[in-house]
């Protein structure tokens, strides 16, 4: 094979791995936003021809700042999910600016798919600050709460000081969550924490004006 030819191959083999490699252009910004609103729009075909040869796997959309793994996630774009998780370049966990992961994402939107499929190629349940189970919390989905719970997800993570300490309870009993607070405290998260303003779950979901899910923390017997 011709020394040029090499190149430009494992260019395309490892460009997504590594940063694109000597001989292989950096993407223009119309190439770039060209990527991301195929992300957007589910085109996995053309996400298919344009990840690892022309962008970087996890190339960030500096609109919004997310790399495609998230903005897929956020989106739905169940195709060109499945593109991006078959890269060997994809980082799966990959942050956008704000912190989020494409599976915080995925939990949050309620995408159980999204979810199953990110879980199945070892995507991380755990994390310091915001974790994916409190996303699941604050959605009110138990049945993704429970999957992540299933693959070891820590119950009683709290936030970040800074947005309040809250641990995936505390968010099901702020958003008023009762069937995902139940299965938190049925799986053994702890209702006698405190955030960080000395508040407790069920004192959380009171003064949220739930006054019933306040009752059904505080009498809770495992």
């Amino acid at each position: 094979m011709p020394t040029t030819r090499r190149v430009f191959v494992l260019a395309g083999l490892f460009a997504g791995v590594l940063p694109l490699a000597r001989g292989v252009e950096a993407p223009t910004p119309a190439q770039v936003a060209a990527f991301f609103r195929a992300v957007q729009v589910d085109d996995q075909r053309t996400v298919a021809q344009m990840v690892g040869a022309v962008v970087n796997a996890n190339e960030i959309n500096p609109v919004g700042g997310e790399p495609a793994l998230v903005l897929a996630a956020r989106e739905g774009s169940m195709r060109v999910l499945e593109v991006l998780l078959a890269h060997p370049g994809t980082d799966l966990n990959a942050q956008a600016a704000n912190g989020n992961t494409a599976l915080m994402m995925a939990a949050f939107k309620r995408n159980k798919q999204a979810v199953q499929a990110l879980l199945a190629k070892g995507a991380a349940v755990n994390r310091a600050g915001w974790t994916p189970l409190h996303y699941a919390a604050a959605a009110g989905d138990a049945e993704i709460a429970q999957l992540l719970i299933e693959r070891g997800a820590r119950l009683d993570t709290p936030s970040p000081r800074a947005s309040g300490a809250y641990t995936p309870l505390m968010m099901a009993a702020r958003e008023g969550q009762e069937a995902t607070a139940l299965l938190l405290l049925r799986r053994g998260a702890k209702a006698g924490l405190k955030n960080g303003e000395g508040l407790t779950a069920a004192q959380i979901a009171e003064r949220a004006g739930r006054s019933e899910l306040a009752g059904a923390i505080s009498g809770f017997k495992p």
